[in-house]
């Protein structure tokens, strides 16, 4: 990963199209664009890819899982099961709409545990939000059916799975609702930008309006649209949708690379004493933008990290100590440092959960390195990277077995 790494001539070649008709709005200016509309496009390919009924197209895949949450009626006081192992993106949107991000163990799927998440219900619970972190994706048969038991919606967080499948579907199609980031660093980019999937025709009409000022999109002249709702801007713009429209026609490709480098990744790793990895729910549905594996201690992750560092080996995410994307480092959240005023019921609920102590969450994260895939690597190329992270990850676990 990601699909930056081929940006290309097809890419531009969509940009170009737009900029000829100089209308970079996706909505409106129907004479002048001249036929040109990128972004519907591109949400006709999003839903044939992915096999969905509907698609809305959005500035960012936080505004995306922002918009979901308004579109699935989730707010003021209701509470959002999400994992420990997320990007800061994910209870971000949860408090910008008023609900309160639960904070709930993963397992080494590196995922939501589904025990830890009916233990972690309570009246007040509205959601349980998965998210399908490096390229692979959550136990998905289990957390359907405790949403389905305790009538919770499922949203999926697919913003680091574009492509995934469980049991044949993709990942953001199988809850009441998913989404997708295409910032630059995801599977497919459009430089920044998001999208909702559901096969909800409800949710994806409200997705459509809360994302453009309440606009109900329906006839011909924009000015003359009404607003169900009150709605905010999270819209995608023409030259951002047609960077993506090049980039998820090479989709397949990017996968097909992926999944040859971690392998042969793999294939240098598995027989390195005492490592062990991730967990994948449907091993054939993984993206393989990542390959994730654990030492038997953290002291072993932390040398190995570091050592892995010092070799020049780039790529390689020791997350328990990363402030992005694991709850012990998102000290801010942890301080109460929001810019504006959140109701003190609210603001209770989110210092509570995120000050909480995960034990079972650190011991898995402590002794977690994901290694990112690139695009770029040939077989040869691979294959030496992989070597040299096996003879770093022998070397460290012979010393400390030694020193033991």
């Amino acid at each position: 990963m990601p699909g930056y790494e081929l940006f290309g001539a097809e890419e531009r070649k969509e940009v170009n199209d737009v900029l000829e008709t100089g209308i970079l709005m996706r909505y409106g200016f129907d004479g002048p664009r001249k036929g040109i509309w990128k972004a519907k496009e591109l949400e006709q390919e999003i839903n044939k890819t992915f096999n969905v009924a509907h698609s809305q197209l959005l500035s960012s895949g936080t505004a995306a899982l922002t918009v979901a949450l308004s579109a699935l009626g989730i707010g003021t006081g209701d509470e959002v099961i999400m994992p420990t192992f997320t990007f800061v993106a994910s209870f971000e949107a949860v408090i910008s709409v008023g609900a309160i991000p639960v904070m709930c163990d993963i397992d080494e799927t590196l995922t939501l545990n589904p025990k830890a998440v009916e233990e972690a219900i309570t009246p007040r619970t509205k959601a349980v939000m998965p998210v399908h972190m490096c390229g692979s994706m959550a136990q998905l048969d289990e957390l359907k059916a405790i949403c389905d038991k305790h009538n919770l919606v499922l949203l999926e967080d697919a913003c680091q799975a574009i492509g995934a499948t469980y049991k044949g579907k993709a990942v953001g199609t199988i809850g009441h609702a998913g989404t997708f980031s295409f910032d630059f660093v995801k599977i497919i980019t459009t430089a920044e930008g998001g999208a909702v999937l559901t096969n909800s025709k409800e949710v994806y009409e409200k997705c459509d309006q809360f994302s453009d000022h309440g606009h109900d999109h329906i006839g011909k002249d924009r000015g003359a649209d009404l607003h169900p709702y009150l709605g905010y801007n999270f819209r995608i713009s023409e030259l951002h949708a047609a960077v993506g429209l090049a980039q998820i026609r090479k989709l397949s490709q990017f996968l097909e690379m992926q999944k040859r480098n971690n392998r042969i990744i793999y294939d240098a790793l598995k027989d390195v004493p005492g490592i062990s990895f991730r967990v994948i729910p449907d091993p054939a549905g993984d993206t393989g933008s990542f390959l994730s594996f654990f030492l038997p201690t953290e002291d072993m992750a932390r040398t190995a990290a570091a050592e892995l560092g010092a070799a020049g080996i780039t790529g390689n995410f020791y997350w328990y100590d990363n402030n992005w994307h694991y709850i012990r480092k998102w000290q801010h959240l942890q301080n109460g440092s929001f810019m504006s005023r959140l109701s003190e019921d609210q603001k209770k609920g989110v210092m509570h959960y995120s000050n909480m102590a995960y034990p079972v969450s650190d011991a898995i994260m402590s002794r977690c390195i994901s290694s990112s895939i690139s695009l770029l690597w040939d077989e040869a190329q691979a294959k030496d990277r992989g070597q040299k992270i096996a003879d770093i990850l022998k070397k460290v676990v012979a010393a400390h077995t030694v020193n033991a």
